[in-house]
């Protein structure tokens, strides 16, 4: 058992237990709260944080081993809505296969790089996810960051909004609840014009580690810059159409607004 969250061993069974025929590619999306300062097993004087000790683990060689990839890094910038946890960094793999997930913990290079990881790692949830079918608005084109009032900069670049979410409906993982729909349609219609981009959003097939709570979606929306997204948060005119529509349709959340340092995660889902 890690020391950083609980598994959830009925999930790690259907990972183990999917048939080869039903498998396929699947993002691993970890979200990440470090120690101040790491603390090893063993016992030993280190003055390195948290941070740097995972950066130590990352298990470059085990996923290329098991054929899977890093497609997104990012640190978390802001923390809008959720339980007050201070996530730190958010991490996105995705592996060919179920098997291979399993099969990069068994890998000798995987358990010896591990103790970086424990020792680095306050808190984390790991969720199991696979993509679904993005809705499109009637008419929708793509804008170019370029045009856009509010475009990259070198002082405010590429910004992401992480969304993840458990709705009151239980069975709506692969679907939107009435509420989001109408949610999506009026935020859509802001954010839009202002250059909103979807890197990916997902259906949480099952969380490996976390705090045992059940969550249904994880949605990553690129803006090209914070204003950007600034403008359409703070759209007074449908802020409280916007809001009565989440709330109605969410039961828990994280919002997180992310810098990636690191971002394929549209490529990753093109390749599927």
């Amino acid at each position: 058992m890690p020391g950083y969250g609980q598994v959830d061993h009925e999930y790690g069974f259907t990972l183990a237990t999917t048939a080869p025929a039903d498998d396929g590619p699947i993002w691993m999306v970890n979200l990440m709260r470090y120690r101040d300062v790491a603390e090893y097993r063993d016992g030993r004087a280190t003055q390195r944080s948290g941070r740097e000790a995972d950066d130590e683990y990352t298990p470059t060689e085990s996923l290329a081993g098991v054929g899977a990839q890093l497609v997104y890094v990012a640190d978390v910038e802001d923390r809008l809505l959720g339980d007050g946890t201070r996530w730190d960094r958010i991490g996105v793999v995705r592996y060919p296969t179920r098997q291979a997930f399993l099969a990069m913990q068994q890998r000798d290079d995987f358990r010896a790089s591990h103790e970086h990881k424990e020792a680095g790692m306050a808190e984390s949830i790991v969720i199991g996810c696979v993509p679904f079918d993005v809705p499109r608005t009637p008419g929708e084109t793509a804008v170019a960051w370029d045009d856009v009032p509010h475009p990259p900069s070198d002082d405010d670049g590429p910004y992401t909004m992480m969304h993840v979410i458990a709705f009151h409906d239980e069975d709506a993982a692969t679907r939107t609840p009435d509420h989001m729909a109408a949610y999506q349609e009026v935020a859509g219609s802001i954010a839009i014009p202002h250059g909103v981009r979807i890197d990916g959003w997902f259906a949480a097939e099952g969380t490996i580690i976390g705090d045992g709570r059940r969550w249904h979606q994880v949605r990553f929306n690129a803006f090209p810059s914070k204003r950007a997204f600034m403008a359409v948060a703070l759209d007074h005119n449908r802020l409280e159409e916007q809001i009565e529509h989440r709330n109605a349709a969410i039961a828990d959340t994280y919002a997180l607004g992310l810098r990636p340092t690191l971002n394929r995660l549209a490529p990753s889902l093109d390749a599927a």
